[in-house]
Parts: C-alpha cells; sequence; structure tokens
C-alpha cells in the first residue's frame, strides 16, 4: 500500500504542479487581454477623435472649393469683359 500511497502522492503532485502552471498562464493571458482592451480603448478613442477632425476638414474644404469655383467664374467673367471692352476700345481708335 505505501508504493501505491507514494504514487498516488506523486500523481496528486503533479497535478498541483500542472494547475498552477495553468493559473499563472492564465494569469499572463489575462494580463496580455488587459493590455489589449486598454489599446483599443486608446484607438477607439482617437478615432472619433480623427473622425470628428476629418469631418470638420471635409466641411472647411468643401466652402473652400466652392470659393474657389466662385472666384474662378468671377475672374473669368471679369476677364471676358475687360476684353470685350478692350476691343472696342482699340475698334474705337483704330
Amino acid at each position: 500500500m505505501s508504493k501505491q500511497g507514494a504514487a498516488l502522492q506523486t500523481y496528486n503532485n503533479e497535478l498541483v504542479k500542472c494547475i498552477e502552471e495553468l493559473c499563472s498562464k492564465r494569469d499572463e493571458v489575462n494580463r496580455q487581454v488587459q493590455q489589449e482592451e486598454e489599446e483599443k480603448a486608446r484607438l477607439q478613442h482617437d478615432i472619433r477623435i480623427l473622425t470628428e477632425k476629418l469631418s470638420r476638414v471635409n466641411e472647411s474644404l468643401a466652402r473652400r472649393l466652392a470659393s474657389r469655383a466662385e472666384l474662378d467664374r468671377t475672374i473669368a467673367e471679369t476677364e471676358a469683359a475687360y476684353m470685350k471692352l478692350h476691343r472696342s476700345v482699340q475698334h474705337y481708335w483704330n
């Protein structure tokens, strides 16, 4: 019986050691999960901030593009009127 008792104690000790190793691995994985969850939260915050900034830039860009287009039209109309006036004055002086 003492051989069986010794064998049982050895198995018991090995089982306890395996459980402790598994707990240690679980603790490490849990630490990694927490780090990644924190990183995820930071990234989501950064995405929110950047999305808001992108929206503001897009709105500003749209206004500036419309302004530029209006200025292009005004310049074209002014140049056309100037050329017409210039031709008219030259015709008058010739």
